[in-house]
Protein backbone atom coordinates (compact mmCIF):
# COMPACT_ATOMS: atom_id res chain seq x y z
CA UNK A 1 0.00 0.00 0.00
CA UNK A 2 1.14 3.58 -0.86
CA UNK A 3 1.67 6.03 2.40
CA UNK A 4 0.09 8.89 0.06
CA UNK A 5 -1.98 8.46 -3.04
CA UNK A 6 -3.23 11.47 -4.57
CA UNK A 7 -6.35 10.90 -7.15
CA UNK A 8 -7.26 13.74 -9.84
CA UNK A 9 -7.19 16.53 -7.35
CA UNK A 10 -9.02 19.38 -8.00
CA UNK A 11 -8.96 22.30 -5.78
CA UNK A 12 -9.69 26.13 -6.15
CA UNK A 13 -9.44 29.56 -4.31
CA UNK A 14 -11.57 32.17 -4.38
CA UNK A 15 -13.69 30.41 -7.12
CA UNK A 16 -10.97 30.16 -9.13
CA UNK A 17 -9.52 26.56 -10.00
CA UNK A 18 -5.94 26.02 -9.48
CA UNK A 19 -5.28 22.76 -9.13
CA UNK A 20 -6.95 20.32 -12.18
CA UNK A 21 -6.17 16.75 -11.90
CA UNK A 22 -3.36 15.56 -9.86
CA UNK A 23 -2.08 12.22 -9.55
CA UNK A 24 0.81 11.12 -7.49
CA UNK A 25 1.86 8.41 -5.53
CA UNK A 26 4.32 8.52 -2.50
CA UNK A 27 5.78 5.49 -1.16
CA UNK A 28 7.12 4.79 2.62
CA UNK A 29 11.39 6.04 2.54
CA UNK A 30 10.82 7.83 -1.16
CA UNK A 31 11.49 11.55 -1.16
CA UNK A 32 9.73 13.21 -4.38
CA UNK A 33 10.25 17.36 -5.42
CA UNK A 34 7.65 18.75 -6.90
CA UNK A 35 9.50 21.67 -9.04
CA UNK A 36 7.69 24.60 -11.41
CA UNK A 37 6.77 28.04 -11.74
CA UNK A 38 5.37 30.61 -9.72
CA UNK A 39 1.50 30.29 -9.72
CA UNK A 40 1.92 26.52 -11.02
CA UNK A 41 -0.13 25.37 -7.89
CA UNK A 42 2.79 23.80 -5.45
CA UNK A 43 2.08 26.21 -2.47
CA UNK A 44 -1.83 25.17 -3.25
CA UNK A 45 -1.22 21.56 -3.09
CA UNK A 46 0.86 21.69 -0.05
CA UNK A 47 -1.82 22.90 1.80
CA UNK A 48 -4.37 21.23 0.25
CA UNK A 49 -2.46 18.08 1.76
CA UNK A 50 -2.64 19.83 5.37
CA UNK A 51 -6.16 20.99 4.90
CA UNK A 52 -5.58 24.78 5.34
CA UNK A 53 -8.64 27.03 5.09
CA UNK A 54 -9.56 28.77 2.24
CA UNK A 55 -8.71 25.83 -0.28
CA UNK A 56 -11.86 24.12 -1.73
CA UNK A 57 -11.63 20.78 -3.34
CA UNK A 58 -13.80 19.95 -6.31
CA UNK A 59 -13.04 16.49 -7.06
CA UNK A 60 -10.54 13.76 -6.39
CA UNK A 61 -9.07 11.90 -3.34
CA UNK A 62 -6.11 12.62 -1.02
CA UNK A 63 -5.26 9.25 1.20
CA UNK A 64 -2.34 8.32 3.52
CA UNK A 65 -2.31 5.18 4.79
CA UNK A 66 -4.94 4.14 2.72
CA UNK A 67 -7.37 6.33 5.12
CA UNK A 68 -9.27 9.62 3.50
CA UNK A 69 -7.23 12.12 4.21
CA UNK A 70 -10.55 15.06 2.81
CA UNK A 71 -12.36 13.65 5.74
CA UNK A 72 -10.03 14.87 8.17
CA UNK A 73 -9.91 18.31 10.32
CA UNK A 74 -6.83 19.90 9.76
CA UNK A 75 -5.54 18.75 13.50
CA UNK A 76 -6.63 15.24 12.73
CA UNK A 77 -4.23 15.16 10.02
CA UNK A 78 -1.49 16.30 11.67
CA UNK A 79 -2.01 13.88 14.45
CA UNK A 80 -2.38 11.10 11.42
CA UNK A 81 1.30 12.31 10.58
CA UNK A 82 1.07 14.72 7.98
CA UNK A 83 4.00 17.61 8.56
CA UNK A 84 3.25 20.85 7.11
CA UNK A 85 7.32 22.72 6.78
CA UNK A 86 5.64 25.99 5.51
CA UNK A 87 7.39 29.02 3.25
CA UNK A 88 7.03 31.73 6.25
CA UNK A 89 6.50 30.36 9.77
CA UNK A 90 4.37 32.53 11.96
CA UNK A 91 5.35 33.88 15.19
CA UNK A 92 3.63 32.48 18.30
CA UNK A 93 4.27 35.51 20.79
CA UNK A 94 3.66 34.24 24.55
CA UNK A 95 3.98 30.60 23.82
CA UNK A 96 7.29 29.34 24.82
CA UNK A 97 9.30 26.60 21.90
CA UNK A 98 9.40 23.64 24.69
CA UNK A 99 5.71 24.46 25.55
CA UNK A 100 4.48 24.79 21.96
CA UNK A 101 6.70 21.39 20.97
CA UNK A 102 5.32 19.30 24.39
CA UNK A 103 1.53 20.44 23.94
CA UNK A 104 2.04 18.92 20.27
CA UNK A 105 3.72 15.83 20.86
CA UNK A 106 1.18 15.15 23.87
CA UNK A 107 -2.11 16.22 21.42
CA UNK A 108 -0.46 13.32 18.95
CA UNK A 109 -0.12 10.91 21.63
CA UNK A 110 -3.54 11.25 23.29
CA UNK A 111 -4.83 10.58 19.37
CA UNK A 112 -3.02 7.53 19.51
CA UNK A 113 -4.25 6.58 22.98
CA UNK A 114 -1.02 7.14 24.46
CA UNK A 115 0.12 8.10 27.58
CA UNK A 116 1.40 11.61 28.16
CA UNK A 117 4.94 12.13 27.26
CA UNK A 118 7.46 11.79 30.49
CA UNK A 119 8.95 15.20 31.21
CA UNK A 120 12.46 14.30 31.87
CA UNK A 121 12.58 12.13 28.76
CA UNK A 122 10.81 14.85 26.66
CA UNK A 123 13.71 17.35 27.25
CA UNK A 124 16.39 14.54 26.45
CA UNK A 125 14.49 13.88 23.23
CA UNK A 126 14.27 17.59 22.39
CA UNK A 127 18.03 18.62 23.24
CA UNK A 128 18.83 15.44 21.32
CA UNK A 129 17.43 16.77 18.36
CA UNK A 130 18.29 20.23 18.53
CA UNK A 131 21.87 18.99 18.66
CA UNK A 132 21.47 18.07 14.78
CA UNK A 133 20.19 21.47 13.89
CA UNK A 134 22.27 23.59 16.08
CA UNK A 135 19.91 24.83 18.55
CA UNK A 136 20.70 25.14 21.96
CA UNK A 137 18.87 25.51 24.99
CA UNK A 138 18.40 29.26 24.90
CA UNK A 139 16.75 29.20 21.24
CA UNK A 140 14.48 26.43 22.62
CA UNK A 141 13.19 28.61 25.72
CA UNK A 142 12.14 31.44 23.47
CA UNK A 143 8.78 32.63 22.14
CA UNK A 144 8.33 30.04 19.03
CA UNK A 145 9.62 32.19 16.13
CA UNK A 146 9.23 35.34 18.04
CA UNK A 147 12.89 37.26 16.92
CA UNK A 148 14.12 34.61 15.10
CA UNK A 149 15.80 35.15 11.39
CA UNK A 150 14.63 33.41 8.99
CA UNK A 151 16.87 30.99 8.75
CA UNK A 152 16.18 30.22 12.92
CA UNK A 153 12.46 29.97 11.72
CA UNK A 154 13.33 27.13 9.19
CA UNK A 155 15.64 25.55 11.68
CA UNK A 156 12.96 25.80 14.26
CA UNK A 157 10.29 24.00 11.99
CA UNK A 158 13.12 20.96 11.04
CA UNK A 159 12.95 20.78 15.06
CA UNK A 160 9.62 20.27 15.09
CA UNK A 161 9.25 17.77 12.44
CA UNK A 162 12.49 15.72 14.09
CA UNK A 163 10.64 15.52 17.92
CA UNK A 164 7.01 14.60 16.27
CA UNK A 165 8.59 12.21 13.49
CA UNK A 166 5.69 12.55 10.50
CA UNK A 167 4.70 9.90 8.41
CA UNK A 168 4.45 12.37 5.45
CA UNK A 169 5.97 15.90 6.09
CA UNK A 170 5.54 18.45 3.49
CA UNK A 171 8.36 21.08 2.67
CA UNK A 172 6.72 24.31 0.88
CA UNK A 173 9.46 25.95 -0.06
CA UNK A 174 11.91 25.37 2.60
CA UNK A 175 15.07 26.81 1.38
CA UNK A 176 13.03 30.51 0.72
CA UNK A 177 15.24 32.76 2.00
CA UNK A 178 18.05 30.68 3.57
CA UNK A 179 21.80 31.47 3.03
CA UNK A 180 24.28 28.53 2.62
CA UNK A 181 25.29 27.69 5.65
CA UNK A 182 21.50 27.76 6.99
CA UNK A 183 20.36 25.50 4.02
CA UNK A 184 23.45 22.85 5.06
CA UNK A 185 21.65 22.68 8.83
CA UNK A 186 18.16 22.71 7.70
CA UNK A 187 18.87 19.91 4.56
CA UNK A 188 20.90 17.77 7.78
CA UNK A 189 17.75 17.98 9.82
CA UNK A 190 15.43 16.59 6.73
CA UNK A 191 17.67 13.81 5.80
CA UNK A 192 17.67 13.28 9.47
CA UNK A 193 14.04 12.49 9.60
CA UNK A 194 14.48 10.25 5.99
CA UNK A 195 13.96 6.57 6.94
CA UNK A 196 11.97 3.50 5.21
CA UNK A 197 8.78 4.24 6.86
CA UNK A 198 8.09 8.07 6.08
CA UNK A 199 7.71 9.69 2.95
CA UNK A 200 8.70 13.30 2.49
CA UNK A 201 7.38 16.22 -0.49
CA UNK A 202 9.74 18.86 -0.83
CA UNK A 203 8.19 21.52 -3.20
CA UNK A 204 10.91 24.27 -4.57
CA UNK A 205 11.70 26.26 -7.60
CA UNK A 206 15.83 25.74 -7.19
CA UNK A 207 18.42 22.83 -7.45
CA UNK A 208 20.30 23.80 -4.66
CA UNK A 209 17.99 22.29 -2.52
CA UNK A 210 18.20 19.12 -3.71
CA UNK A 211 22.24 18.89 -4.01
CA UNK A 212 21.41 18.26 0.40
CA UNK A 213 18.79 16.10 0.13
CA UNK A 214 18.89 13.80 -3.04
CA UNK A 215 15.09 13.43 -4.13
CA UNK A 216 13.99 9.59 -5.83
CA UNK A 217 11.19 11.59 -7.76
CA UNK A 218 11.25 14.62 -9.39
CA UNK A 219 7.58 16.31 -11.05
CA UNK A 220 7.02 19.60 -13.09
CA UNK A 221 3.84 20.81 -11.58
CA UNK A 222 2.84 23.68 -14.46
CA UNK A 223 -1.10 25.16 -15.12
CA UNK A 224 -2.02 22.89 -12.56
CA UNK A 225 -1.11 19.71 -13.19
CA UNK A 226 1.72 17.47 -13.21
CA UNK A 227 3.54 17.77 -16.84
CA UNK A 228 6.57 15.69 -16.37
CA UNK A 229 8.23 13.44 -13.78
CA UNK A 230 11.38 11.81 -13.73
CA UNK A 231 14.72 11.12 -11.35
CA UNK A 232 16.92 13.81 -9.68
CA UNK A 233 18.38 14.68 -13.09
CA UNK A 234 15.38 15.95 -14.36
CA UNK A 235 15.90 18.80 -11.56
CA UNK A 236 19.78 19.51 -13.24
CA UNK A 237 17.67 19.86 -16.41
CA UNK A 238 15.14 22.72 -15.35
CA UNK A 239 17.95 24.24 -13.49
CA UNK A 240 19.76 25.05 -17.13
CA UNK A 241 16.52 25.20 -19.32
CA UNK A 242 13.43 26.55 -17.03
CA UNK A 243 10.44 25.84 -17.22
CA UNK A 244 9.26 27.50 -20.71
CA UNK A 245 8.63 24.70 -22.42
CA UNK A 246 6.40 23.15 -19.65
CA UNK A 247 4.23 26.68 -19.71
CA UNK A 248 4.05 26.98 -23.27
CA UNK A 249 2.71 23.71 -23.27
CA UNK A 250 -0.06 23.86 -20.52
CA UNK A 251 -1.26 27.16 -22.27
Amino acid sequence: MALLEIIDLHAEVDGTPILKGIDLTIGAGEVHAIMGPNGAGKSTLSHVIAGRDGYQVTGGEIRLDGEDLLDLEIDARANAGVFLAMQYPVELPGVGGMTFLKAAVNAKRKYHGEDEVDAMAFLKLVRAKAKILGMGDEMLKRPVNVGFSGGEKKRNEALQMLVLEPRLAVLDETDSGLDIDALRIVAGGVNALRDSTRGILMITHYQRLLDYIQPDFVHVLADGRIQRSGGPELAKELEANGYAAYTDAAA
